[in-house]
């Protein structure tokens, strides 16, 4: 069970570190509930501010490294806890 947690830690750092390295900006909308959930038939709901996030550039490169050291980590859980 900690194996796959780990690994799948490390997996998803992995991706999020290639993520933030072929984008340059994020921009993430945030929805204003209140005004959609007012009118039943509006088929999209009502976008309330946008905040634009710029990573940082070491941020892809640590964030893929650090995955592959989880991942890594991930592979010799079953010799330590076997107490070997």
């Amino acid at each position: 069970m900690w194996r796959a947690l780990f690994l799948a830690m490390g997996v998803f750092l992995i991706i999020l570190g290639v993520q933030c390295l072929g984008v340059a900006q994020f921009t993430l909308k945030i929805r204003d509930e209140v005004a959609a959930s007012t009118n039943i038939f509006e088929t999209t709901p009502a976008l309330g501010a946008q905040k634009q996030v710029t990573p940082p550039p070491w941020a892809p490169w640590s964030l893929m490294s650090t995955g592959a050291v989880v991942c890594l980590y991930s592979f010799t859980i079953p010799k330590r806890v076997a107490g070997n």
